[in-house]
């Protein structure tokens, strides 16, 4: 096992004085990741089961535990390029994150909220991309905090694939 490279540190451990802030994080991006359901819940309940949905859509239960460990994954991942106070791409890195979580949350008001399929594929298009982007940030200043994104990556990625099957179906 080699020793990792001056521009991809591994990062310090975490200690108990971690935990604070380690909360911190995963409950924000949380509620963050959260927020839309609640503007978006009507059009979840009405308008989502009248769309023809493409192979492999899973049912709507499973969306909110898979978002919600998601989402605590992110905010860990966030948390350990935080707490890199003295790393000089941590400022660029965590904006990054800022940006695709920003674009995470609008994905469900143009899906849901506006009804529709090609306005969430424009946005999650984008999202893929701006999720690449923080990761190969994230990997300059703590490998754990992408591979803290790589299910994130998965599962938007598997997403990206539902938002054109529902553009095209519908």
């Amino acid at each position: 096992m080699g020793t990792p490279s001056v521009d991809a540190p591994v990062g310090d451990d975490l200690d108990r004085g971690d935990v604070p802030g380690l909360l911190a994080a995963i409950v924000a991006t949380n509620l963050a990741g959260g927020l839309p359901a609640a503007f978006t819940a009507g059009d979840v309940a009405s308008w989502y089961p009248t769309l023809a949905a493409p192979p492999l859509t899973p049912p709507s239960w499973v969306f909110g535990p898979v978002w919600t460990a998601l989402f605590a994954a992110i905010g860990a991942a966030a948390y350990l390029v935080y707490r890199r106070r003295d790393h000089p791409m941590r400022t660029r890195a965590l904006a990054a994150f800022g940006v695709q979580l920003a674009l995470n949350v609008s994905w469900s008001f143009a899906f849901f909220g506006a009804q529709s399929p090609a306005a969430g594929l424009a946005v999650i298009l984008a999202l893929d991309v701006a999720i690449l982007a923080t990761m190969a940030l994230f990997d300059r200043v703590d490998r754990r905090a992408t591979a803290l994104m790589l299910p994130y990556l998965a599962w938007v990625l598997f997403a990206t694939y539902l938002t054109v099957g529902f553009w095209t179906l519908n």
